[in-house]
């Protein structure tokens, strides 16, 4: 007897996609097909090509991250390995010198970091450890609407220094906010439960920023300042730069979007119940939770004190955590289950983003373009403030097209330091001045496409894309322009603006 299994129906393509993919190898091809300019070499110029390539791929959602992955790696192996060799002109590269280069992300620190945060959101959500301080919060805070949405704020910064991925974390706070107001007869569609998932994406949004590993995007940034400028950002530092901005910025965002979305009612009648039977339902705290819950506070303090009190670097206390996960009987979970539980795509995808990064750097062609960019928008000779608002706008603006910041710090983020390592602004701080339009690629406020918890978030179906707009765009306004007020102020006195 034979058994035979059955794949899961493939999702049709869209037609934008298809033309997405087309598009994408037409302007690939037109750009190989112009004059290399005499400032920028062979290779510096096919990497621009695949650059762009890239881009409206991630754009339009062409391919899936993973596939866009691998052809981007294939293109560069090719399209760099027949190039003259920088070192020896008369010579190629050869495919197996440009695949080195390529694939050099996938070795980066950042990388590992990053593998190794995925483990710790599979280990939250193995444990229910998450889903355990969500409710412990929000079982505190009373009935008042704007108690529970405060508690909902709350609880997506506590998750944010333990569970490094947005997106986890929106995916843990979105079922207990459908649990609440649906448990109490509310409607999905409710100016509530619109409240409480679009400000619960949108202060996640400004908790990114505020901590370094709260999210992949900024990894990649810390990764590239590692590698290209030989210094590292420490974890305390970054935190100690980022959070009066954040803070501010949600305490604006807890007022504005009551104020756009006004709730229907201001107290959730029966909601403490509802919300002490919801913490019931989840029982004692196990032993895996306990054990989680100390590795996690050991790892955070660790993070914290990097480079103050030890030398240990972010990474590498992150393994030693990871490794504690999987050690017998310490552990809290084998590789059985963590395996399939991994989102193995989107280390594909960070591995190579961070080598085509790297490449555009290699080959001067991200100078090059960072040349562009200073001669259009008339920079030579600009000032630190006007260079942050400028290279802040234009990241803000052109994040509207992508739908992941670590896409878009990929892309960006090697131009970004060409453009502020090549310049001469008097008290300009390079790495700071790279940090702080980290925090402007941050930005995914405007759509919920913008960002992949904006995406779980809508896929609650509690509210639509104008709702998420009303306060996606009045906060993406004072966010730049409180940006420019701090690299005024905050950050021009510590130094890096």
């Amino acid at each position: 007897m034979s058994v035979t299994t059955t794949a899961p129906p493939q999702k049709a393509r869209t037609t934008a996609q298809n033309i997405g993919l087309i598009l994408s190898f037409i302007v690939l091809g037109g750009i190989l097909l112009l004059p290399t300019p005499e400032t920028l070499s062979t290779g510096g110029h096919r990497m621009i090509g695949v650059l762009a390539f890239a881009i409206i791929l991630w754009m339009t959602s062409a391919v899936s991250y993973p596939v866009s992955a691998t052809m981007i790696t294939a293109l560069t192996a090719l399209l760099l390995g027949f190039s003259p060799n920088p070192e020896a002109p008369a010579k190629a590269m050869g495919t197996a010198n440009a695949l080195k280069l390529i694939i050099s992300g996938y070795s980066s620190p950042a990388m590992i970091l990053v593998g190794a945060a995925m483990f710790i959101s599979v280990a939250m959500r193995k444990t229910g450890l998450d889903r355990r301080i969500a409710m412990l919060v929000l079982s505190s805070v009373g009935t008042k609407v704007s108690r529970i949405y405060l508690g909902v704020i709350i609880t997506g910064l506590i998750l944010a220094f333990f569970v490094p991925s947005a997106t986890a974390r929106i995916a843990c706070l979105a079922p207990i906010i459908i649990g609440i107001v649906e448990n109490l007869g509310i409607e999905r569609k409710s100016r509530v439960a619109a409240l409480l998932m679009v400000g619960a994406v949108q202060a996640d949004t400004f908790w990114n920023i505020m901590i370094q590993t709260a999210a992949a995007q900024n990894l990649v940034a810390v990764g590239f300042i590692q590698t290209q400028m030989n210094t590292s950002i420490s974890w305390i530092d970054w935190l100690t730069a980022a959070a009066p901005f954040s803070i501010v910025m949600v305490i604006i965002a807890y007022f504005l979007t009551q104020a756009l979305i006004k709730p229907e009612f201001k107290e959730l009648v029966g909601g403490d119940v509802q919300l002490t039977k919801m913490r019931q339902e989840i029982g004692p705290m196990s032993t895996d939770e306990k054990k989680l819950l100390c590795i996690s506070i050991g790892l955070l303090a660790l993070w914290a004190t990097g480079g103050k009190l030890h030398s240990i670097d972010t990474t590498t206390t992150t393994i030693v955590a990871i490794a504690l996960f999987f050690f017998p009987k310490i552990g809290i979970m084998d590789w059985k289950f963590a395996q399939p539980n991994i989102d193995w795509g989107s280390i594909v995808m960070f591995g190579a983003g961070i080598g085509l990064g790297s490449v555009l750097l290699k080959t001067k062609a991200a100078t090059w373009l960072a040349q562009v960019f200073v001669n259009a928008f008339s920079l030579e000779s600009a000032s630190v403030f006007i260079l942050i608002a400028v290279m802040a706008a234009f990241l803000i603006v052109i994040h509207l097209g992508f739908a992941s910041a670590t896409a878009l710090s990929s892309a960006m983020i090697p131009i970004v330091i060409s453009i502020v390592v090549g310049h001469n602004a008097e008290g300009l701080n390079p790495i700071g001045v790279t940090m702080l339009m980290q925090y402007a690629i941050c930005f995914g406020l405007v759509l919920p496409v913008n960002s992949p918890q904006g995406m779980v978030a809508y896929g609650t179906d509690t509210f639509d894309v104008k709702t998420f707009m009303t306060t996606g765009i009045p906060l993406t306004i004072i966010g730049y322009v409180m940006m420019l007020v701090f690299a005024l102020t905050y950050w021009h006195w510590i130094g890096i603006a």
